[in-house]
């Protein structure tokens, strides 16, 4: 079975820091020491709102970073207008509400195709991989492939947030439908939301999952832990996943 990618999400860092308005914790401190750990990739979203990721953030990361920089961007043209300048090797598109909390649901292609089209077309135009950030709904993994999409994202949000085992196994049983309906349409397949140490390694065991990305669960487990032992627990329970 091929090996499973692990992208760190590090808003929560930004997140911890803004909440005094001061420098610390430094969200490029944690990229360097993820990177060092064996994270695969650094994920930042940086909303419309900033409520966490600055722009400097970013710009910071990618001159300090070796790994491969992974943009959460909404489709608009103000986002496209940062990832022109950043030039990430990839961007995955998000819906935003400024009422949410975290994000909520993915994005509904068939809504806002045409838009999300021309936007994917335009990222793809400067070398950028793209994503889009979906509910594992066949409908919606369909209308992404017809707009150039190279990648899903599966949104792993309800599975990891339902507390019955059999709910979960149903959850789980749409996620690898849809994983293998992703790879049949010749979809890279990425999946994140709500991922922890206790719910990620039925996920890791999707053979078409290529990425799996992880940040709020491992920068709380940081805590206790340090961020190089969190990420390296992350890492071996997917290994393990992976391999046997």
């Amino acid at each position: 079975m091929s090996q499973l990618s692990l992208g760190i999400n590090i808003d929560h860092v930004a997140t911890l820091r803004n909440a005094r308005g001061g420098k610390d914790p430094s969200p490029v401190h944690v990229a360097i020491i993820a990177e060092s750990a064996g994270a695969d990739g650094i994920t930042m979203h940086l909303r419309e709102d900033r409520r966490h990721i600055h722009e400097k953030d970013l710009f910071l990361i990618k001159k300090i970073i070796h790994s491969k920089i992974n943009l959460e961007m909404a489709p608009t043209e103000n986002m496209f207008n940062i990832a022109q300048k950043l030039l990430p090797n990839s961007c995955c598109l998000v819906p935003e509400n400024r009422a949410e909390i975290t994000t909520e649901s993915g994005l509904d292609i068939i809504k806002q195709k045409k838009n999300l089209h021309n936007l994917i077309l335009k990222l793809k135009n400067i070398g950028i991989k793209v994503s889009v950030f979906l509910d594992p709904i066949k409908e919606q993994i369909l209308a992404a492939s017809k707009i150039s999409a190279d990648c899903i994202e599966i949104n792993t949000g309800k599975y990891a947030n339902q507390n019955s085992l059999i709910n979960k196994r149903i959850e789980l049983k749409k996620i690898q439908n849809c994983s293998k309906y992703c790879n049949d349409l010749g979809l890279q397949v990425h999946a994140g939301h709500g991922l922890n140490i206790f719910n990620v390694y039925d996920i890791a065991k999707i053979e078409n999952i290529k990425e799996i990305n992880i940040g709020h669960s491992i920068i709380s487990r940081s805590i206790i832990l340090g961020i190089f032992k969190s990420i390296q627990e992350m890492k071996n329970i997917i290994y393990m996943a992976r391999n046997t």
